[in-house]
């Protein structure tokens, strides 16, 4: 998980490539764009991903700044994952990537 130290205030894009690397971390903000997902809803909505893994990319998220969690007190317990302000900010960026990859897709089909 990315720590801000001074080798990533010299370099933006690295500190930015830490706090998103990893298998899931971009597919989680994505399924966060528009709403608040809980665990299960996530998971759902991820194809591949194990209970541990989405824990811990979803620890490192909220670590670095990412996203919300927020615990609802009631029984059974609830809790759902939201993008933060700052993360909001990576949003045009990863539509850029979710359009760019349909381009890559197409261009790789001959069509």
């Amino acid at each position: 998980m990315a720590s801000i130290d001074d080798t990533c205030i010299a370099c933006p894009i690295t500190l930015a490539q830490n706090l998103i690397s990893g298998k899931w971390k971009i597919i989680i903000l994505w399924q966060l764009r528009d709403d608040a997902r809980r665990f299960s809803e996530l998971q759902r909505a991820i194809p591949g991903v194990t209970q541990s893994m989405l824990t811990q990319q979803l620890r490192d998220l909220e670590k670095g700044g990412l996203i919300h969690r927020e615990v609802y007190r009631q029984v059974p317990p609830k809790v759902e994952y939201t993008l933060t302000p700052i993360a909001r900010e990576l949003l045009p960026v990863l539509v850029m990537l979710d359009e760019w990859g349909a381009k890559y897709v197409r261009s790789q089909s001959g069509s």
